[in-house]
């Protein structure tokens, strides 16, 4: 086996390597995205419970000036009342009296609702924040221990593809490129042959080329499928 066969086997190791270091790091990302998405939920329920409330408070505090402006024109129309002498303006004033009542009434009714419905708008922003706090308490454990195995898998990382640039010096340029560029579009690139055939789709191999690879220690390209090949000797 010539040195530049060892040295992309061993290349090829690295990068299997590598691969799985990304397949592992690829199932703990959807996990924090998971723990993300649980929290930004809990987080945006307490957003909206808050918002409802500031809307429905708005309206109450223009419905207590509305019945203040309500109460302060009643005032005015009693006293009215109390200084008209003819019939006919007393009349007047007294449907001006009762009229103001029932808005104030209509008022009072309102605000009532109102609150009530303000009340149970708080106890929900109480339940949403327990919600909140709930998830951000179970999510203590979890997050740090996911982190934690994510940045260890990406030091791996980093030193396994220290090892494998280290090890691509050995290959010559042209057969790397060739590697890489199969490399990219397969899980393994390299070969050896299996029997007469192609150990990768078991395409036959002519004998003419398996004696020259067995003799001469040479690369070929699979015709059938394009992966590296080479003869395994001895």
């Amino acid at each position: 086996m010539t040195q530049e066969i060892e040295a992309l086997l061993a290349l090829q190791q690295d990068d299997l390597k590598i691969r799985e270091i990304e397949s592992q790091i690829r199932l703990l990302d959807p996990q924090l995205v998971d723990l993300d998405k649980k929290r930004d939920q809990a987080a945006a329920a307490l957003t909206r419970a808050e918002a409802a409330v500031q809307v429905e408070e708005k309206k109450q505090r223009e419905l207590q000036a509305r019945l203040s402006q309500h109460k302060t024109l009643q005032e005015r129309n009693l006293h009215q009342l109390e200084d008209v002498k003819r019939m006919r303006e007393a009349t007047a004033a007294t449907a001006q009296v009762e009229s103001t009542r029932r808005l104030m009434a209509e008022d009072e009714g309102e605000l009532a609702i109102l609150g009530r419905r303000i009340s149970e708008m708080n106890a929900a922003i109480v339940a949403s924040k327990q919600s909140l706090a709930a998830v951000e308490h179970e999510q203590q454990e979890a997050r740090p221990e996911i982190e934690s195995k994510r940045a260890a898998l990406l030091s791996q990382m980093v030193d396994a593809k220290r090892d494998r640039d280290g090890k691509a010096g050995s290959v010559s340029r042209p057969m790397l490129g060739k590697y890489d560029r199969i490399r990219g579009k397969r899980t393994m690139a390299l070969y050896a042959l299996r029997g007469g055939s192609c150990g990768n789709c078991d395409t036959a191999v002519p004998l003419q080329r398996r004696h020259m690879m067995a003799g001469t220690g040479e690369i070929e390209v699979c015709e059938a499928c394009g992966v590296l090949l080479y003869a395994e000797v001895g």
